[in-house]
């Protein structure tokens, strides 16, 4: 974890409330990995000399990555409170992940870069419930 996002959430000038601020640090930079791993696997599918058999993962690629650089720029904002939004893009978070890291998981034995993708997925996925379940 990055000292930069805890650190940003312990100097907000606000109180964050109840909010369990470690998960919440861990989701946000899960959030960012995330879209950036998904940006890179999906450029790498594009190199692919099988690109067309690709379509479905750079799809997926490119939707899993807004979805994560969104859902970690609303969860950076603690000014004001939007807990129905907050669970609303945490939940499409984790379906974005899920979808993207089945569908790389199918190409992980010819190209590396979708292993480490569905695992950056998986853990973005994961870190998006565990702050879920701290919100309640």
């Amino acid at each position: 974890m990055t000292p930069h996002v805890a650190s940003m959430l312990q100097t907000h000038p606000k109180d964050l409330g109840t909010i369990d601020q470690q998960k919440l640090a861990e989701g946000i930079e899960a959030c960012f990995e995330c879209a950036q791993t998904s940006t890179a696997c999906a450029d790498a599918c594009l190199a692919e000399d099988m690109v067309e058999e690709l379509t479905q993962c750079i799809r997926l690629n490119q939707d899993c990555a807004d979805v994560c650089a969104v859902t970690g720029r609303v969860l950076s904002r603690q000014t004001g409170n939007n807990v129905a939004l907050n669970r609303a893009l945490l939940e499409a978070c984790q379906a974005a992940c899920r979808s993207c890291a089945e569908e790389c998981a199918k190409h992980a034995d010819m190209h590396e870069h979708c292993t480490i993708c569905a695992d950056a997925r998986r853990r973005c996925e994961q870190a998006c419930a565990e702050l879920l379940a701290s919100i309640g």
